[in-house]
């Protein structure tokens, strides 16, 4: 059948003649495969019969029509309807059909399902899902706020289980630490969310734990802390944070072996807000030049010419570094393949600048529950994205005692070498 078209492709209605073509054999092969699904059904129980003989199970029409939105757009479905006299021994019950490919209650498919909350997550209100997506889809069936509200209750529900599983068959040889203050109704008006990601034996990036804290405090993080070492998880060999002293004491309490770097970005930004803004770009030069030396020697000597060219005048902003130089310097100790991740926060500053993003567009989210639901399925998707360390191969050996000279693997335990 021929079908009139505009200049620029679209039918009369306002279509794409492309788009209306695609449904139409989306619509084809969906009537096809719950045709062939019922005639097996009915196929398979073709020797079950009554007392005169007669089939149990027979075709019986077809069900009222219903539109489906799917990745193709809104199609319109009628599902074959059977009549299945059987009787189920135990229950006493009649038997009954129900298609695995279009459940009855089914109106969208799992695909679509999965769509919304990520456009949810990702800065689409809620109330914005059937303006944007009724155009593109054909029809605004299924896109109800609603869809989302029940999601989020899911959300809260994986958020709780994800903290309490066991970690005990799980090792984090390095970790991120940082505490994130975002636009979220948490319990306290100065709350923030403490999250801990870490580096797996295998190399990988792995969420730790996530939850509320107030102020970053020493209590909060020694809780969050205590509750890792209750499920099971072994001290980090490494742990990498800002300068906050709640979580450097927390560590010390349940993970004292555990060694500490300071993130050389945040002690950069804290260093030049001490010094008036004419010093800030030399001093900025000088901090790069540690913290990117060739080895743990190049960097403790270019310590001592920053130092010598700012001590004079801003004591201060110097004994900053020379303050916490060990805790600054530790990840020279490890292999330089992965000084580019150690010697910062960034793993969790880079996810966040995501979620920062999805809770200045919904301004709260309308509790503690299920801010932290949010914010915990956001992480959950950017892991996705994350990438390995760099020569995962060595994070075993670390975790093995394995000692690295100026970034090299200069002795492995007489366990590993065997």
């Amino acid at each position: 059948m021929l079908t009139v078209v505009n200049e620029d492709g679209t039918t009369p209605s306002g279509s794409s003649l492309l788009d209306e073509i695609v449904r139409e054999g989306a619509r084809r092969m969906l009537a096809a495969a719950l045709e062939a699904e019922v005639n097996a059904y009915i196929a398979e129980l073709a020797d079950e019969r009554d007392a005169k003989g007669r089939r149990l199970a027979v075709r019986n029409g077809y069900h009222q029509p219903r539109k489906v939105t799917t990745a193709a757009g809104v199609i319109e479905v009628k599902a074959p309807r059977v009549n299945d006299k059987r009787v189920d021994g135990q229950t006493g019950e009649r038997k009954r059909f129900s298609s695995a490919i279009l459940p009855p209650w089914c109106r969208k498919s799992p695909k679509i399902s999965e769509v919304l909350p990520l456009l949810y997550l990702h800065g689409l209100s809620s109330g914005d899902f059937v303006p944007a997506l009724e155009q593109f889809l054909g029809s605004a069936a299924g896109l109800s706020p609603a869809t989302v509200t029940r999601l989020t209750q899911q959300w809260q529900a994986d958020q709780a289980a994800f903290m309490d599983r066991d970690l005990a068959e799980v090792d984090y040889v390095y970790v991120w630490a940082d505490g994130i203050h975002l636009n979220v109704r948490l319990e306290e008006v100065k709350a923030c969310v403490l999250v801990l990601i870490g580096v797996r034996a295998d190399g990988s990036k792995e969420l730790v734990a996530l939850k509320d804290g107030y102020r970053e405090s020493g209590e909060s993080w020694a809780d969050l802390m205590r509750d890792c070492a209750r499920r099971g998880m072994r001290a980090p060999v490494l742990a990498v944070g800002d300068g906050a002293l709640g979580f450097w004491k927390a560590l010390a309490e349940v993970f004292p072996g555990t060694r500490e770097q300071r993130c050389w970005v945040h002690k950069t930004a804290n260093v030049l807000d001490s010094l008036p803004k004419s010093a800030q770009p030399g001093a900025k030069k000088a901090i790069q030049d540690i913290y990117n030396a060739e080895d743990r020697d190049h960097a403790e000597a270019a310590v001592k010419t920053f130092a010598q060219l700012y001590g004079a005048k801003f004591s201060k902003a110097v004994k900053k570094i020379t303050d916490d130089q060990e805790q600054l310097l530790a990840f020279y100790d490890f292999p330089a393949e992965h000084w580019i991740h150690l010697r910062t926060t960034n793993p969790i500053e880079s996810t966040f600048s995501t979620v920062r993003l999805r809770t200045k567009v919904t301004r709260g989210a309308g509790s503690r529950t299920a801010a932290l639901a949010m914010v915990f399925k956001l992480v959950e998707s950017a892991q996705q994205r994350w990438r390995a360390v760099n020569a995962p191969h060595l994070v075993a050996l670390v975790r093995a005692g394995a000692r690295f000279e100026r970034g090299r693997l200069v002795e492995r335990p007489e366990a590993v070498a065997a």
